[in-house]
């Protein structure tokens, strides 16, 4: 018996490094899942496809869209979950917020989410917060603003957000408080879904002298009719989110490149997959003035009746003229 024992005994020590180096080469499962598709959020998650390969990591990714409903997040949640990805990333805050409330025993990573301590992701910007942290995609709304009455030369300031997005109702804050800096008024309307954003832009066009966009993903879902309404009325649009604007009809767009921030957030996947704990890690943000991107349509500048100062179009990396888009 005791050298049957042995014999099994030195079997198992045989396969054991096998079955190590199994584990070790063996992919990672990531689930990805965002909550609109448009090109900035889309730009997020091939960033991070990118920029995981580059550093030699092998994935299996799982890539999910909420198609702008909650409920449908919280189902890829479940999924996500019953799936036991190893890591699962959340692009957008109610995306983010149902992974972080169904995920407890898995690193949560949350990618361009504005307040992410607002959202209840995390207590501090400081560090994560048990299972979760990720990358902030904060914007400088006041500094916008206050650009835009400059350059636009309006008055009245027009806002559309989405009034269930913890995102939204704290970018609506540092709307206020730009238009005072800038001594403007502001005029707001808020949805709930995306086949409203048309009807709010449609409500909101003639009382106002030009349109602020923050990245709020509900309305960016559905740009080409906010564009189109105001481009008919010949009023100008600020995007604080330059993807959507490369295709024109935005006269002016500023903010950081989305495709880097999604470099940025595999940058954290890479960290937990070394071995650290997501409290462990701040929350990021896009800081450096390369990351980020300004934009001016000078179609539309002309037919709403704008001459851009030369020292703003100097600073501009991307132009689009002409139906066409120039990068520097």
């Amino acid at each position: 018996m005791k050298k049957i024992i042995v014999a099994v005994m030195a079997v198992f020590a045989a396969l054991a490094p096998l079955t190590a180096k199994a584990k070790k080469d063996s992919k990672v499962k990531i689930g990805i899942a965002k909550i609109v598709q448009h090109p900035a959020l889309d730009a997020i998650e091939q960033g991070i496809q990118d920029r995981l390969a580059q550093l030699g990591i092998e994935a299996e990714y799982n890539l999910q869209n909420a198609n702008g409903d909650v409920g449908t997040a919280a189902q890829i949640a479940a999924l996500y979950k019953s799936q036991k990805v190893d890591y699962a990333v959340g692009i957008a805050t109610p995306v983010a917020v149902a992974l972080a409330n169904t995920i407890k025993n898995k690193p949560v990573i949350f990618s361009c989410v504005t307040d992410p301590v607002g959202a209840g992701l995390v207590t501090d910007v400081n560090s994560g917060y048990r299972n979760v942290t990720g990358l902030s995609d904060a914007i400088p709304t006041v500094e916008h603003i206050k650009i835009f009455a400059q350059i636009a030369g309006i008055k009245t300031l027009g806002y559309i957000y989405t009034s269930n997005e913890a995102n939204s109702i704290s970018s609506i804050e540092l709307v206020k408080k730009g238009c005072e800096q800038a001594g403007i008024k502001l005029v707001s309307q808020s949805i709930t879904k995306s086949d409203e954003v048309k009807q709010a832009a449609d409500s909101i066009v003639s009382r106002v002298d030009g349109l602020y966009l923050t990245t709020d993903n509900t309305v960016f879902s559905a740009l080409a009719s906010v564009i189109g309404v105001f481009n008919k009325a010949k009023k100008p649009i600020f995007s604080g989110d330059v993807t959507g604007a490369q295709q024109g009809g935005i006269f002016m767009a500023s903010g950081f490149n989305y495709y880097k921030a999604g470099l940025a957030t595999a940058d954290i996947i890479a960290e937990l997959i070394g071995g650290k704990k997501p409290a462990s890690i701040p929350v990021k943000f896009i800081t450096k003035p390369e990351d980020s991107d300004l934009l001016f349509d000078l179609d539309t500048a002309k037919e709403c009746g704008i001459t851009i100062p030369e020292d703003y179009l100097s600073k501009a990396n991307m132009i689009y003229q002409g139906g066409k888009l120039t990068t520097k």
